[in-house]
């Protein structure tokens, strides 16, 4: 499973601080960035504008983490990120889920024996059918959800599992590696 998470060689070299572009070099100051940063530092120009997107719409907000990783984390494991999946099971366990929600989330366990509460089960549902689902999602998924969050979360939910797609084709793309320390966590939480 370590393999599988870690991935091949990056499609694209991953840009080293030392060979950062002008525009770049200030996400290298504070130590390595993560992947995505690297190899988004190939097109500096394009930095600022994705990362304060992601930013905004992964990092905190009214929806607490958990809530936000568990969509992350499904949606990256339907996708079948491999870096994401890596990176969001140890942002995931960093948040309060549990290892037995997190394989759940992963698809490792059945999601029914992980989460007994109804609110996280309509959110891996909606979850679900945003990420692998084609046009409109069903009446019946939205109802659902909507029993447990306001509009406003609705939007943000949705806004958050639509940016994990994008972050997930992206990384998957350009095989982005997940990082050791992530492995090494991963290990020793048996998620590996």
């Amino acid at each position: 499973m370590e393999q599988q998470l870690a991935g091949a060689e990056s499609a694209v070299r991953l840009v080293e601080a030392q060979d950062a572009p002008l525009l770049a070099r200030p996400y290298f100051a504070d130590g390595p960035p993560s992947p995505i940063t690297r190899s988004l530092a190939h097109v500096p120009e394009l930095l600022e504008s994705t990362l304060s997107f992601i930013g905004a719409a992964l990092g905190p907000s009214a929806l607490d983490e958990r809530t936000k990783e568990i969509v992350i984390l499904r949606a990256s494991a339907v996708m079948e990120c491999r870096y994401c999946v890596a990176t969001h099971s140890v942002v995931a366990l960093d948040s309060g889920l549990s290892t037995r929600e997190v394989a759940a989330l992963r698809g490792e366990q059945e999601v029914r024996s992980a989460f007994a509460d109804e609110r996280a089960r309509a959110l891996i549902a909606w979850t679900d059918a945003v990420a692998a689902g084609r046009g409109v999602i069903d009446d019946a998924c939205l109802d659902a959800l909507r029993e447990h969050f306001d509009e406003p979360a609705v939007v943000e939910l949705t806004l958050v599992a639509a940016t994990t797609l994008m972050l997930n084709r992206y990384a998957s793309a350009l095989r982005l590696p997940a990082a050791q320390d992530t492995l090494a966590r991963l290990r020793e939480e048996g998620l590996a």
